[in-house]
């Protein structure tokens, strides 16, 4: 059993005597971790007692260096050292591997905004140097703690809230970068005077990295403090080489996605071009290697051509059907048409539709899946020439014939991962586990036939995909690029509270398909 605690900022009485407190109520614990300031400016003479041994901790008690210039006295050996009876600095930067088998990362001081950095700060290559001794380390899986003084940027993003700390803002890039490669199971920071106890994320991509433990976050207020916020925090932790792979793995109910999800990418990117571009080629060839019959058979149907299943009654995206508000049709294909949607939430809120009866993408049969590819590069070279960038998605769930959503939104509006950030923070908030799937798998690999799903793509071709299991919110997609995060027209949410009469739905898709004509294959 451990405990953990914020900035004691010298007030040592306080710290030892809750120590105790708790001990003599709880039973003994094996250890103290600080992170944070452990010294203050003005704690000398409650620092002489426990220096020249006439008051001693109460139990073994860790801690991290200097945060700034004022208290660098105080660590006499920058590897490390005891600075009194039961209190050892750790030392810069490092592992400390204690008598259970506990691997404990460190990382002392913060990130520096200068070179050379200070003594009380870390640069780039130390947090590099930490990272290259522990993944070159054999059948390396993480650590059991993470120590550090400044909160990791961005760690509240697909998180419940961290109050008045604005997480996007606070902490350091650098300690983000380390807690995504070392993957500790507990993270413990200080320093911003706050308690947050982050929900638990995942350290691993799910559908394409075998399951991962999770990552506990905990920022702790500073010691003794006059609003009462949490800075003392008892734990149990088995040390990972002690447990079992399939209990180490087990995900919480509330486990989120990671928040450096970003980093982690990038990381994979950068890994991703020491392969082979061979796999590359080799998923083109496999989703689309029936593009074209060969050469002098062109006029050939292709071989065992499925005809569309029909409709059970009236469909009214059919392009056959009497049901069609033809109107809004913009571009016909062959096997595929365009329409404009009916409410659309701009007036380039355009559908992908196959003319025959299809309900969802993973019943295309090859052609008009071919064809659907087509539109989408289109419609994506249609909407950057405008300085917009789309957002699609499909719900197969409630619904009988397919229906692609193409929603554009401004370049200079977000990113791309900020609408990604935006669609999986509204699922969690709706307990909607919304999940990235590989950048070239074909979305085939992860639906069956039959199966409600509900996904997202966007023109990067990054996608997120839910598998539906029971009830699920039948606006949730337009809902996310209606939100203020995005496009900001809230009450745009339900289609039906948007439609137009005929004849300015018909003049807009006029407009369109004489501003998309230029980009229109089917002519």
């Amino acid at each position: 059993r451990r405990l953990a605690c914020g900035d004691v900022e010298g007030r040592l009485e306080t710290i030892f005597g809750r120590v105790r407190a708790i001990q003599a109520k709880s039973g003994r614990f094996d250890m103290l971790l600080c992170v944070g300031n452990f010294f203050g400016s003005s704690c000398e003479a409650e620092w002489a007692a426990y220096r020249s041994g006439a008051k001693k901790a109460p139990i073994p008690t860790y801690v991290l260096g200097a945060n700034n210039q004022d208290t660098l006295s105080y660590f006499p050996d920058v590897s490390g050292c005891e600075l009194a009876e039961n209190i050892t600095y750790l030392g810069r930067r490092g592992v400390f591997s204690s008598c259970s088998g506990l691997h404990i990362a460190y990382l002392s001081g913060t990130e520096a905004q200068e070179q050379p950095a200070p003594a009380h700060s870390f640069s780039t290559k130390d947090v590099a140097e930490l990272k290259t001794s522990l993944l070159a380390t054999p059948n390396f899986r993480g650590v059991d703690i993470l120590l550090t003084s400044p909160w990791p940027r961005d760690v509240g993003t697909f998180a419940n809230s961290a109050g008045e700390i604005d997480t996007k803002k606070c902490g350091s890039k650098l300690v983000s970068d380390l807690a995504a490669s070392i993957k500790p199971r507990y993270h413990f920071a200080a320093l911003e005077k706050a308690y947050y106890e982050r929900l638990p994320y995942r350290n691993h991509t799910v559908l394409q990295e075998t399951p991962q433990h999770v990552t506990r976050f905990i920022a702790l207020a500073d010691v003794g403090n006059t609003s009462k916020k949490k800075y003392l925090y008892a734990f149990s932790i088995v040390p990972m080489s002690a447990m079992e792979p399939a209990e180490l793995v087990k995900q919480p109910q509330d486990v989120t996605e990671n928040p450096y999800r970003k980093l982690r990418r990038e990381a994979a990117k950068a890994k991703a071009q020491e392969e082979s571009s061979c796999q590359f080629f080799f998923d083109l060839n496999k989703h689309q290697g029936k593009k074209r019959p060969s050469d002098g058979k062109g006029d050939s149907q292709p071989k065992q051509a499925k005809k569309p299943p029909q409709p059970t009654g009236p469909c009214w995206f059919c392009l056959a059907s009497p049901e069609v508000e033809k109107h809004l049709v913009v571009s016909i294909g062959t096997h595929c048409y365009l329409a404009l949607a009916k409410g659309g939430l701009l007036p380039d809120h355009v559908l992908i539709l196959p003319i025959g009866h299809y309900q969802s993408v993973v019943d295309l049969s090859s052609e008009v899946l071919e064809e659907v590819t087509k539109y989408k590069a289109a419609l994506k070279e249609f909407f950057r020439s405008k300085g917009k960038r789309y957002v699609l998605f499909e719900r197969n769930y409630r619904s009988q014939h397919l229906q692609l959503q193409v929603i554009p939104v401004p370049l200079d509006l977000c990113t791309s991962e900020d609408i990604k950030e935006s669609f999986i923070t509204q699922a969690q908030e709706q307990q909607i586990e919304l999940l990235e799937i590989p950048e070239h798998s074909d979305i085939t690999q992860v639906a069956q036939p039959g199966m409600p799903y509900f996904y997202v793509e966007l023109d990067t071709g990054e996608k997120l995909f839910h598998r539906i299991r029971g009830r699920f919110p039948l606006q949730f997609g337009r809902e996310v690029l209606a939100s203020s995060a995005l496009l900001a027209v809230p009450q745009r949410s339900d289609w039906r509270q948007c439609a137009a009469p005929q004849p300015e739905e018909a003049a807009q898709a006029r407009a369109f398909r004489r501003d998309f004509q230029p980009f229109d294959f089917s002519l």
